[in-house]
């Protein structure tokens, strides 16, 4: 059989415009989603906007150990690929099973019900929309993107740069009718002596699950070193990519929660179900449906982007070898990754019926930075044991200490603070211990474990009609059985 490449024949391409790539990954469907859980842990407007600001500032402490760790080793793949080549294939490999089985299902999740609550809300305007509605509704928007994935890596790409406009059109809105509201003089919300009259006192706790809620809408930042491999110079434009793209984020993200308090009292926001809906129907009168719109088309792209860029993670597992194959095989024809589609698609419809949104975000957010941690303390660890490997991008030590501080800090208190929702991300990562050992570390299998593999893996690629990408398309054929063997 063939070695499968990291990415499908069609896909490699380099890029220079790492700013926009960059910014468009951080800025999505999040900041519709999480001002309502930031307020709610942080108790009061002033911290939970000063928690907007710091999250931003972590997410650059982070992105520029990211940037070294990029340069350093310039494998696409992201985490799972330095925590790999620097701790061994257990702990990569837990990276990525909890990558799999919980960050992208569950951020999809928790995007797709946020898509179907803002297309449903106006039609429910005094109470909240149907359980079963939502779920069904979410459930029909994953199961499309799914399909177009599956057929066409055109449309899928197409799909996300004309859904983009959604996201910025909803956030230049809201900013700009924020800021007129600020000339005319309605900001008592945003007084000092307003801002931090505490609905709670505040604990170390609850600051940290209002830095869980934040950090979901900065998300992506480290996207950038999931495709090192097809970046451009990247010693050059992935720091630039930072020192642009971070402070700009950091910048909308607070103006856009500054123009919700210049409407809403923090009651109003906290009972709302679609934070940004209720803004525009305050403020936007007539034409308050523009909201709503752009809000379902910037979660209707981020889920199409979160399900195009799962693939390239299967991809990166399965050259690794800790992936079956046939999560590395694309469609004869398409050049799609159908197995690896299918897999996060229903991942992600169990997730969805079982998952209540905040709680889905603190439970994201937890592995998440469980795993940045993880690899920034990779790169400490790399200065010890190589201190003379080439490292064309090298940040000071203060950086990815500061950042471990933090890290720590915020996962021990987010774990005392909720011990359930947090620990459970953490049981179902270290379920994954028994399946590397099982499934990758154990090679002398019985050889009836490997003839049902090559089944299983047989009658996947029947019913996808799927192969290993190869360099040469004329030595594309289908797998046989003989082939196999």
């Amino acid at each position: 059989s063939v070695i499968p490449k990291p990415f499908p024949q069609g896909w490699e391409h380099k890029t220079n415009n790492v700013n926009s790539v960059h910014e468009g990954n951080i800025i999505g469907s999040g900041i519709f989603i999480s001002p309502k859980g930031v307020l709610e842990h942080a108790g009061s407007v002033g911290l939970s906007l000063i928690v907007w600001v710091c999250g931003g500032g972590i997410c650059a402490l982070g992105s520029l150990c990211y940037a070294e760790l990029g340069v350093t080793i310039p494998k696409s793949g992201g985490d799972y690929s330095y925590v790999t080549e620097i701790f061994g294939g257990l702990v990569g490999f837990l990276l990525l099973w909890s990558a799999v089985l919980i960050m992208y299902p569950t951020t999809l999740a928790v995007i797709a019900l946020t898509f179907s609550n803002y297309v449903l809300q106006p039609a429910f305007q005094n109470c909240l929309p149907p359980f079963i509605a939502t779920r069904l509704l979410a459930t029909i928007c994953v199961l499309f993107l799914t399909w177009v994935n599956c057929s066409s890596v055109r449309w899928a790409t197409r799909i996300q740069d004309i859904f983009t406009v959604g996201k910025l059109l909803a956030l230049v809105l809201i900013i700009v009718v924020g800021l007129v509201q600020i000339f005319k003089g309605h900001y008592d919300a945003l007084r000092p002596s307003v801002a931090f009259e505490f609905s709670q006192d505040p604990s170390f706790g609850q600051i940290a699950l209002a830095f869980l809620q934040a950090s979901f809408a900065y998300s992506g930042w480290n996207f950038l070193n999931y495709v090192t491999e097809e970046v451009v110079e990247p010693r050059r434009n992935l720091p630039l990519a930072i020192y642009i793209s971070i402070p700009l984020v950091t910048l909308v993200y607070t103006m856009t929660n500054i123009a919700y308090f210049t409407s809403m009292t923090p009651e109003e926001l906290l009972a709302s179900n679609a934070v940004a809906v209720t803004f525009g129907e305050k403020l936007l009168g007539m034409f308050s449906w523009v909201m709503p719109i752009s809000v379902a088309l910037s979660t209707f792209g981020g889920i199409n982007g979160y399900l195009f860029t799962s693939s390239r993670l299967c991809f990166s597992g399965a050259r690794e070898g800790h992936l079956p194959y046939l999560l590395a095989m694309i469609h004869l024809k398409n050049c799609t990754p159908i197995p690896a589609l299918l897999v996060c698609c229903i991942a992600t419809v169990l997730i969805m019926c079982i998952g209540e949104t905040h709680n889905l975000i603190n439970y994201v957010s937890f592995i998440n930075y469980l795993s940045y941690g993880v690899t920034i303390a990779g790169l400490l660890y790399l200065r010890k044991k190589r201190p003379n490997l080439a490292r064309p991008i090298k940040v000071n030590l203060l950086v990815p200490i500061t950042y471990l501080i933090f890290w720590a800090l915020l996962l021990f208190c987010s774990l005392y603070s909720e011990p359930v929702v947090c620990g459970l991300g953490m049981v179902i990562m270290l379920t994954g211990v028994p399946v590397y050992f099982v499934g990758v570390h154990w090679k002398e299998k019985p050889k009836w474990i490997y003839i049902l593999l090559e089944r299983v893996t047989y009658m996947g690629q029947k019913l996808c009609y799927v192969v290993f990408p190869q360099a040469d398309s004329s030595e594309t054929e289908p797998l046989t059985a003989k082939a196999i063997d």
